[in-house]
């Protein structure tokens, strides 16, 4: 593994605890033991590592999800996604890419491009969960963009401290999901 690659990954772990917001590069650096200077040079800018960064954690959050087990069915598949949602390390995955979404980084270069290919992955590992849970492949891509979507909107009102509320809004969710792959 390169140097550039170490780099990335103890920088991806720093973000995954402590968040992307108000992140510099300074702090960052002494809490992985470096310099500024040294990721400078192997990043070449804050925005190519921050897009680095962004990348390696949507990387991590779709081997989350090609790592679950078929469910038995849309509707378990769409609860087990919840699940997986609240769970290390795909919960901080997904905040960095709400936090970077939220501060405006995908509105412009390098992000624009990182994100489009970042929600291509993200959707063809749902898709592929979807269908080895039993979603017709010719109505996965549908059941996607609802399930997606709505997800990471629960998944933002966690702040509310309402789960089982949420989990209701899910299984609602699970079901709509369910009834349009059979549709």
């Amino acid at each position: 593994m390169s140097r550039r690659e170490v780099l990335l990954d103890q920088v991806t772990d720093q973000v995954l605890a402590h968040g992307l917001i108000g992140l510099t590069l300074r702090p960052l650096a002494a809490a992985i033991g470096t310099s500024d200077r040294m990721l400078i040079y192997h990043f070449e800018s804050r925005d190519a590592l921050v897009s680095a960064v962004v990348t390696r954690a949507t990387d991590r959050a779709v081997g989350c999800i090609e790592a679950l087990p078929p469910a038995g069915g849309v509707r378990a598949a769409v609860n087990a996604l919840w699940t997986a949602y609240g769970e290390q390390p795909l919960d901080s995955c997904l905040d960095v890419y709400v936090q970077a979404a939220a501060t405006g980084l995908f509105g412009s270069e390098p992000y624009l491009s990182e994100a489009r290919a970042s929600n291509e992955r993200w959707s063809a590992a749902l898709t592929g969960y979807l269908v080895r849970s039993g979603a017709p492949a010719s109505r996965a891509a549908r059941v996607v963009t609802l399930v997606d979507s709505a997800l990471y909107g629960f998944h933002l009102d966690l702040a509310t401290d309402r789960p089982e509320e949420l989990a209701r809004g899910v299984d609602d969710l699970a079901q709509a999901a369910e009834a349009l792959a059979d549709a």
